[in-house]
């Protein structure tokens, strides 16, 4: 497969795992209030979602958001392993986890009113916000370089 289909696929891949993560979490009780739960309520404070598609509707629009952002870091996937050559996906994917945790998360999020911002939520969920995103990251990595093995094409 072609490293950017790779990457994008990869991103998919990894967006669905990771909704998979925070929901067995959060039924478990092992992870507190998700991101993905944050963003359902924000789409339906901004545009009254629950009382027009109802809660089922809003979730399944904030996943396909998800699986959206997903595909696209995915897609910025081969563009990173070209850069940094040297690096394992396990380390790349961590550091882009990272990247992507300060921007979205640390930066984006409160301002929008997604978040609270990673301060007023403490050690445990901005920890378990980052982790989300490393996992995400390390995934899309895993899954592109095994998916684009051999591939000479960009």
């Amino acid at each position: 497969m072609q490293k950017q289909q790779a990457g994008i696929v990869g991103g998919l891949i990894a967006g669905v795992l990771t909704s998979v993560v925070m929901l067995a979490g959060r039924k478990s009780g092992m992870l507190t209030k998700t991101l993905d739960r944050d963003a359902v309520d924000w789409i339906d404070e901004v545009a009254d979602s629950r009382e027009k598609i109802g809660d089922a509707g809003t979730t399944a629009l904030e996943f396909v958001n998800h699986l959206g952002a997903s595909a696209a870091f995915g897609a910025a996937w081969p563009a990173l392993r070209e850069r940094v050559p040297g690096l394992s996906p396990l380390a790349l994917g961590t550091l882009y986890g990272t990247a992507l945790y300060a921007v979205n998360i640390g930066a984006i999020a409160p301002v929008l009113g997604i978040t609270e911002g990673e301060i007023q939520a403490g050690p445990r969920k901005a920890g378990e916000r980052w982790a989300i995103h490393v996992l995400q990251a390390v995934a899309t990595g895993l899954i592109a370089e095994r998916l684009s093995a051999g591939s000479r094409q960009g």
